[in-house]
């Protein structure tokens, strides 16, 4: 098949699940691994302006959940001081050449020179961009990888990045976000996403505080772990819940009522209780075999379901429908796409715009 073009908005904020593969699946990523990759996710995204909503590292793969705001190559909005301060953002432990570099370019913007312009574009080519995001972490990554397991050589990574266009707000990116903090329950690492360290809700968790200022209990991050990411992974949470399931925006809604939320989606009615267990997701796989099953929903998203990784575009189905066109397009389609409704649990109004050939549930 060739290789079509990613469907991206432009000229407004849109958000993505984006989710990148360790070549031939092998599971390379330990707890120092994971960490670090947490770590530049965080760096790179301050880099490019992006906004990462959640996220899980796991150790073949990882996935993270962004609102990309609108393309800063007009140049508007960005100041030369923020510029340099994301591209420090990127060296924080600089060498000499790269405090060398950073002073030229202090230079240059400062006296606004021939130099300053060629400066600009390139770094501002870089920010406010999925691909951009994603090829800077990826490349970071698999030089830091590389060079720490015996001077390894070759790709790490599987082929293109998958990304799916999340309607950004309501039910479709709060079902994308849950479904994302639950991959290590699917993958039968913990039954809590809380108690695994490498994704989004475990690190706002670990931010919550109680009155000593120590990282809450059960949160399986370490206290270095918290800080500016943490908090960063808290609002991550809040904007995710700050509407309502049709997307009508809520009045007044915090942190916590966002974090409390977010874990009633995650476990249904029984959010103080960990989650389905191995032989439970089994019997509800088996059902889902079945025509015109549906599930609660929290039990379904302890399944591998496909619409949240290969579904293309992800929302109510007026969303959908209206960007069906862009599809079209990209996918070189001689006829407009079909609207697909999600099947399977009590989804609401959630749609996708890829046919899914395979099982959609594993």
């Amino acid at each position: 098949m060739n290789r079509s073009n990613r469907i991206k908005l432009r000229g407004m904020p849109a958000c993505y699940h984006a989710m990148s593969r360790v070549v031939g699946g092998q599971r390379l990523f330990g707890d120092r691994e994971k960490e670090v990759l947490r770590k530049m996710l965080w760096q790179v995204a301050d880099f490019c302006g992006v906004e990462i909503l959640t996220y899980c590292v796991m150790s073949n793969h990882f996935h993270v959940l962004v609102r990309v705001p609108p393309s800063t190559s007009s140049g508007q909005g960005i100041s030369d001081k923020e510029l340099l301060r994301r591209f420090k953002v990127l060296y924080p432990k600089p060498t000499k050449y790269q405090t060398a570099e950073f002073a030229r370019l202090e230079k240059a913007l400062r006296e606004g020179n021939e130099d300053a312009v060629a400066i600009r574009g390139r770094l501002q080519a870089r920010m406010h961009d999925l691909s951009e995001f994603m090829k800077t972490v990826k490349q970071r990554f698999s030089i830091w990888y590389n060079r720490n397991h015996g001077d390894r050589r070759g790709t790490l990574w599987m082929e293109r990045f998958k990304s799916v266009l999340v309607e950004g707000a309501g039910n479709p990116l709060q079902t994308m976000a849950a479904y994302i903090d639950l991959n290590p329950v699917r993958a039968g690492l913990v039954e809590d996403p809380k108690d695994y360290r490498f994704c989004g809700y475990a690190e706002a968790v670990a931010h919550s505080t109680d009155s000593t200022g120590s990282p809450q209990a059960g949160s399986g991050l370490r206290q270095g772990s918290v800080g500016q990411a943490g908090q960063r992974a808290r609002n991550g949470i809040r904007h995710i819940w700050n509407a309502y399931a049709d997307g009508t925006l809520r009045e007044a809604f915090s942190v916590e009522m966002a974090m409390q939320a977010h874990r009633e989606l995650i476990f249904g009615k029984r959010a103080g209780q960990a989650g389905l267990s191995k032989s439970e997701r089994k019997k509800a796989l088996k059902v889902l075999e079945q025509k015109d099953a549906i599930l609660p929903k929290s039990t379904v998203l302890r399944c591998r379901v496909r619409y949240f990784t290969d579904g293309a575009i992800l929302g109510s189905a007026e969303f959908v429908r209206g960007l069906a066109s862009r599809w079209q397009v990209a996918r070189r389609l001689k006829h407009p796409p079909k609207v697909h409704a999600a099947k399977g649990g009590d989804w609401g109004d959630l749609a996708v715009v890829a046919r899914l050939r395979r099982a959609v549930f594993q």
